[in-house]
């Protein structure tokens, strides 16, 4: 079956980093577009960052506002995993990261996440 496992997340304070990865099994990962997503509490899913199967070296990967230039998405093909370079961070980051299939809003498609706690 289908498992995305997440890792990487921790508390650490504002203006620190994190290097987020997720290794995916049960499915031909360089098949599938990825995407980070977050959730805080009491708030709904945000979407965060996304990557094509086959990224393109002239073409930027896309970003939410509120982490462009301070997040980086990329990914492995011949690992499975895909990876969210967390930089400068600040208290509104803190959440719950999942990385996710398409489509990134259907939670079936998600794997169970890593805390990330700016504080």
């Amino acid at each position: 079956h289908v498992q995305l496992v997440e890792s990487g997340g921790g508390l650490v304070q504002p203006g620190e980093s994190l290097r987020l990865s997720c290794v995916a099994s049960g499915i031909t990962f360089s098949r599938h577009d990825m995407s980070w997503v977050r959730q805080a509490p009491g708030k709904e899913v945000e979407w965060v960052a996304g990557i094509t199967s086959l990224p393109s070296l002239f073409r930027a990967a896309p970003y939410a506002d509120s982490v462009k230039g301070r997040f980086t998405i990329s990914r492995d093909n011949a690992k499975n995993t895909l990876y969210l370079q967390l930089t400068s961070l600040k208290t509104d980051d803190t959440a719950m990261y999942y990385c996710a299939r398409s489509p990134w809003y259907d939670p079936a498609v998600r794997g169970q996440g890593t805390q990330v706690t700016v504080s």
